[in-house]
């Protein structure tokens, strides 16, 4: 990819650098290592709830720690799950502990973090529908309050509400966010859970997440900015089991959603090593074969779309964050989605997304400082690591960094 198209990912700074003792290192050769991206590359990290629960037996640990660790590897965000019918199976004893203790486990290893969903009718809690509409509106705001005041400081990022577009009409069984949703409307839903949000933690990152990118979803989050929602970033899925989207669409999705001025993230995003689901399939829940298996030629083409896709949102300026969504396959829907095989082997598209994300779009770099001490760091934002004769220091680089003082 022509660096040109990637200057928006990139920033210049002039670096001071200084001895303890406070003297310019006059003609010094400063290695700078990019050690962390500030763009969010993501996955679904569930397994680290497992992982941190201390209750596996000694094989099953060693397998997902080797599967944890090879995402970590390559990823520096990870999407942990919220469902509310799993997170509170009854009323009144959330699993808070145990998704806290994954939340650390993956924030050790340097991981951003995100909270999945706050509020969705499918998974929805189902001793819920004994209450009236406005007792579910009391407890789903209550639960938002008690979510993200439990957990503020190691999880600020928010999927706040899922899939609204078809909330309304969903009819595969009764639940209580559909309920809700048709009291108070699509827009006024929304503005409820999002106020709520914002007033726990008004430092949050608060995402509208949905797999429609339909003008639906374009008309949905217009209605909802204009009555004041506290929308900070527009989510898309990208579950692509029928087929990769193809660089047109991916385009055009990029830019109809663009015009809002929010930033994009691509919040779930599965492309398929193997057999393609038929086209017919309306609902991809419908479509759960009991074998499933990769292919090397569904691998190669995995791959292939794996490469072209993540190379179009890294260039686009609105996109923050793509995550894959299975970290190996057999996951949601049985399909081979992953990065990894079942045994926990990569795939051709995890090598080739190492080679993008830590070699192709990453900074390392020699510096040679002047009589004054300076040196000019250009390179892509994020964590840096500056070296010299063994001495260590790091530093930041963003968008608005001019300048630092780096003592080594």
């Amino acid at each position: 990819m022509p660096t040109d198209l990637l200057l928006h990912r990139k920033s210049s700074a002039v670096l001071h650098f200084l001895s303890p003792g406070g003297e310019p290192l006059k003609n010094a050769r400063i290695h700078a290592r990019q050690t962390e991206h500030e763009f969010l590359f993501g996955f679904g990290a569930f397994d680290a709830i497992e992982v941190a629960s201390g209750l596996l037996p000694p094989d099953r640990q060693a397998v997902l720690e080797d599967r944890l660790n090879k995402m970590t590897g390559l990823f520096n965000f990870g999407t942990l799950p919220f469902y509310w019918g799993r997170f509170e199976k009854e009323e009144g004893k959330p699993e808070t502990a145990s998704v806290r203790a994954g939340a650390e486990w993956l924030k050790r290893r340097g991981i951003r973090l995100k909270g999945h969903p706050l509020c969705w009718h499918t998974v929805c809690a189902p001793w819920l529908l004994k209450y009236s509409n406005q007792e579910i509106i009391d407890r789903q705001t209550a639960r938002i309050r008690r979510e993200v005041n439990d957990f503020r400081g190691l999880i600020d990022t928010w999927d706040v509400i899922n899939e609204v577009v078809i909330m309304p009409v969903y009819d595969r069984y009764d639940n209580a966010v559909t309920r809700i949703a048709r009291e108070l409307g699509q827009a006024g839903l929304v503005k409820r859970v999002f106020d709520e949000a914002r007033q726990t933690n008004p430092d949050a990152v608060l995402i509208l997440n949905d797999f429609n990118t339909s003008p639906d979803y374009e008309r949905l989050i217009e209605r909802c900015l204009d009555g004041g929602a506290p929308i900070d970033v527009i989510g898309i899925q990208s579950h692509q089991h029928q087929g990769y989207w193809g660089k047109e669409k991916l385009l055009n999705v990029l830019e109809r959603f663009s015009r809002f001025g929010l930033p994009i993230h691509f919040t779930e995003n599965t492309l398929i090593s193997g057999d393609l689901m038929p086209k017919h399939i309306q609902d991809l829940n419908d479509w759960q074969p009991e074998s499933w298996p990769s292919t090397p030629e569904g691998e190669e083409r995995q791959k292939r779309d794996a490469e072209e896709m993540y190379g179009i949102l890294f260039a686009s300026p609105g996109v923050e964050a793509v995550t894959v969504w299975d970290a190996v396959d057999g996951k949601w829907l049985n399909a081979p989605s992953g990065l990894l095989r079942r045994d926990n082997s990569v795939k051709p598209a995890y090598t080739r997304l190492k080679e993008m994300i830590r070699k192709e779009w990453s900074t390392d770099t020699r510096l040679l400082t002047g009589e004054n001490g300076e040196a000019v760091l250009e390179g892509f934002r994020g964590e840096y690591e500056l070296e010299l004769d063994g001495r260590k220091a790091r530093m930041t680089l963003r968008k608005d960094t001019r300048q630092a003082d780096i003592v080594l």
